[in-house]
């Protein structure tokens, strides 16, 4: 049996493995700790070992002069989201972590609005534990941590949710998620005006109004490669919402990926043949999309395309122009595509070529999707049963509630979506902790396949929607997402099939899980954890 070695990323926090075992993964899994709901949760016990890589808003990142402050050194943006890895193939080090931060707020440094950072890894040969190496950039930055420059190439980013990690050749694009309708939905900072804080400080102000992307002026698209996009004139806000192609090794962006539509993303996956690019949008209604590139590699030139699953070819293409694309939501529902309830991250089975991907629920998915019906958009079969077994007319009723939301299988060979498993169990009320059922998926999120010994495990993070209705134990006031491993070389999986992984502190959303390049870890991130949870230094 081959030694596994996990890492679990908190906050980028490393995880090394025990020895690994088939059916169930580990020996003895994760039980959760007596007492679910002390005042501070901290990380429980686990069979694996835990290591910290990168903490935001306290390790320093190098950033590139921007807004006319010169290059220099500050404090990393905080609230980690995506992870992705990209292998060195020159055997110098093990490869590049990138991570993103889900933010909008001002800084004159690192770039308004949400941002990236990235840095290279090397194992240990004596601990196989990873370690952060120095590095020197072409653009004269040197040090461990660099602050991806997108300011300078692409216009400012925001909110960096998910993105993609190849399993090709280890590119890496960034998500900009939240939906944004107007400049000032971008100028003004996150949750600021909800009494909410900020990293770095940047909430000294009153109100929340210019405390996000304050260069609010049209922006004019630029080297791209793209045809018939660069010279084009966007409004500011337009300029938000795509995903971004980053250099890891160079920390800088590469292009928006203009034609791939502007959606409010949360995750994809780049198929095996390097040329079909699955998304997932993060609103309700959502679209599964798909980019097929011309040339395997080369993203950008190619076809864009929304699923709808009554058509024989199950896609509709939309066609790459410049309206399109910005509007690429409008035409979805235009063009009658299926409609789902926030997809959320999508991931390739490098075994079987299977694309699996999350619908982590909405509470109140009724009437969004019925205005979406309204504008041409169309129910997928799925929701029609599950309405139906509710005693609803359909899934666009204002009583239709998805509470826990379900994983999905895309089969390109079939061209077939379908449910593999779903979240729950969902309960009327609320039971006592004493009672609270051992094994239980509320709103998965995070995605990603890990290959074990030449066997694919679904790697499943917990986001919470809400408290209610069983997603916590009666009684609960905080939020303790866990991760749990899925064996897909089981036919039809159960929750009862579920490896509990490991669980994050109170408070956070538990994001990334990817591998690394030689399996032997599994990268994660615990995103905005309560304050009162005790602080995090990051492993020497």
């Amino acid at each position: 049996m081959k030694k596994i070695f996990l890492t679990l990323l908190l906050a980028v926090v490393a995880v090394a493995a025990a020895e690994a075992q088939k059916k169930p993964l580990f020996a003895e899994e994760l039980k959760m700790p007596a007492g679910f709901n002390p005042k501070t949760v901290v990380l429980p016990p686990s069979p694996l070992s835990t290591q910290v890589l990168f903490v935001g808003g306290a390790d320093m990142v190098q950033h590139n002069a921007t807004y006319g402050y010169p290059a220099g050194e500050t404090n990393a943006k905080e609230w980690h989201d995506f992870i992705g890895f990209t292998p060195d193939t020159t055997g110098k080090s093990l490869g590049w972590i990138s991570v993103n931060h889900e933010t909008v707020y001002r800084d004159d440094r690192l770039g308004d609005g949400g941002g990236m950072t990235v840095f290279r890894v090397k194992r240990d040969a004596m601990t196989d534990s990873l370690v952060v190496v120095d590095q020197s950039l072409a653009d004269g930055r040197k040090g461990k941590f660099f602050n991806v420059d997108f300011v300078n190439h692409v216009g400012e980013t925001a909110m960096n949710c998910a993105g993609i990690s190849s399993r090709v050749d280890g590119r890496i694009w960034t998500a900009e998620e939240w939906w944004r309708t107007n400049n000032a939905s971008i100028n003004d900072a996150q949750n600021l005006s909800a009494g909410g804080s900020l990293p770095n400080k940047a909430v000294n102000a009153v109100s929340a109004k210019n405390q996000g992307i304050r260069d609010t002026s049209d922006f004019t698209i630029k080297n791209s490669g793209i045809a018939g996009f660069d010279g084009t004139v966007l409004k500011k806000y337009q300029n938000i919402n795509w995903m971004v192609e980053i250099d890891p090794r160079e920390a800088k962006a590469v292009r928006k990926q203009y034609n791939w539509g502007r959606q409010a993303f949360e995750g994809g996956t780049i198929a095996l043949d390097n040329k079909t690019v699955y998304l997932g949008e993060d609103e309700t209604p959502g679209f599964f999309s798909k980019f097929v590139a011309d040339t395997p590699g080369d993203f950008t030139k190619g076809k864009m395309y929304v699923y709808k699953h009554d058509t024989i070819t199950k896609w509709v293409e939309i066609p790459v122009t410049v309206d399109n694309m910005v509007n690429f939501r409008t035409r979805s529902l235009e063009a009658k595509g299926t409609m789902y309830v926030r997809c959320e991250w999508v991931a390739v089975d490098p075994v079987s070529g299977k694309i699996y991907w999350t619908e982590t629920g909405n509470d109140g998915a009724g009437p969004a999707l019925k205005s979406g019906l309204d504008k041409g958009g169309v129910y997928d079969p799925y929701h029609i049963n599950r309405a139906t077994a509710l005693g609803l007319a359909s899934p666009g009723d204002a009583n239709y509630k998805d509470y826990y939301g379900r994983v999905w299988v895309y089969d390109p060979a079939t061209m077939e979506n379908y449910v593999i498993l779903e979240g729950g169990p969902d309960l009327a009320t609320s039971p006592a902790e004493a009672d609270y059922p051992a094994i239980h998926l509320s709103n998965p999120d995070g995605l990603n396949v890990m290959t074990i010994d030449s066997q694919s495990f679904l790697v499943i993070c917990e986001d919470l929607n809400g408290r209610t209705f069983g997603r916590v134990p009666a009684g609960v006031n905080n939020n303790t997402c866990e991760v749990y491993l899925l064996d897909l070389s089981i036919e039809k999986p159960t929750r009862e099939d579920l490896v509990r992984l490991t669980a994050v502190p109170s408070g956070s959303e538990v994001t990334g899980a990817m591998p690394t390049s030689d399996n032997k870890s599994l990268l994660l991130n615990v995103q905005h954890p309560s304050i009162t949870n005790p602080f995090l230094t990051t492993t020497p």
